[in-house]
C-alpha cells in the first residue's frame, strides 16, 4: 500500500499551519554555524533576514554583553560603598550618633543597615544572574557571529567596567 501522497499532502500543508512561509521559519540550530539564514535570536521577533541586520543584531549583542560587565561594576561599586558606610555606623547606640552620621538616620545600627543593604544587593544578584543566562541563551544560537559579538562584548565592557576587578570569571554562566 502506498501511503506517500499523505506525507505530500502533510509538507504541503505544513506551511498554513504554522502561519507563514517556510522561508520566514526561525532556524534552530543545534549545532555550531556561520549561516545567518533566518536566524532568530532569542526571540522570534529578533529575526535576521538579511546582512544589515545581521550587522545591527550582532552590535547590538556586543552592547548587550557590555551592559552585563557593566552591571557587574555597579553592583561591586554599590557593595563597596555600603560596607565601608556600615563599618563608620555605632555598633550601638550612644551619644555620639548625630545628624551626619553618614548613610542612615540617627539611632540605627551596623546590623539594621546591612539587612537593608542586603535586599538591594539580593536585588542586583538576581539582575546579573538573570542578565548572565539570557547572555548564555544569545550565546546558544551556535552561531559563529553570534558568539564572536558575546566575547567582544565581554571584552570591550571589561576594557571600560573591570578597571578595579579580577579577571577570573565567579559566575556560573556567561
Amino acid at each position: 500500500m502506498d501511503h506517500s501522497h499523505h506525507m505530500e499532502h502533510a509538507a504541503s500543508s505544513h506551511g498554513a499551519h504554522g502561519g507563514g512561509d517556510m522561508g520566514e521559519m526561525c532556524n534552530m540550530n543545534m549545532l555550531f554555524t556561520w549561516d545567518s539564514t533566518n536566524l532568530c535570536i532569542v526571540f522570534r521577533q529578533w529575526h535576521i533576514r538579511s546582512t544589515a541586520s545581521l550587522v545591527v543584531s550582532l552590535v547590538a549583542v556586543v552592547v548587550l554583553a557590555m551592559g552585563y560587565e557593566a552591571l557587574r561594576s555597579v553592583s561591586r561599586r554599590y557593595e563597596t560603598t555600603v560596607n565601608k558606610r556600615i563599618a563608620a555606623l555605632p555598633h550601638e547606640q550612644s551619644e555620639d550618633v548625630t545628624e551626619t552620621t553618614p548613610f542612615l538616620a540617627t539611632g540605627q545600627y551596623q546590623v539594621a543597615a546591612g539587612r537593608n543593604s542586603h535586599v538591594v544587593k539580593a536585588v542586583l544578584y538576581a539582575l546579573q544572574n538573570f542578565y548572565a543566562f539570557m547572555l548564555m541563551l544569545v550565546f546558544m544560537t551556535y552561531n559563529g557571529w553570534v558568539m564572536i559579538a558575546v566575547s567582544l562584548g565581554a571584552l570591550f565592557g571589561y576594557l571600560l567596567f573591570g578597571q578595579s576587578t579580577s579577571s577570573t570569571k565567579d559566575n556560573a554562566c556567561h
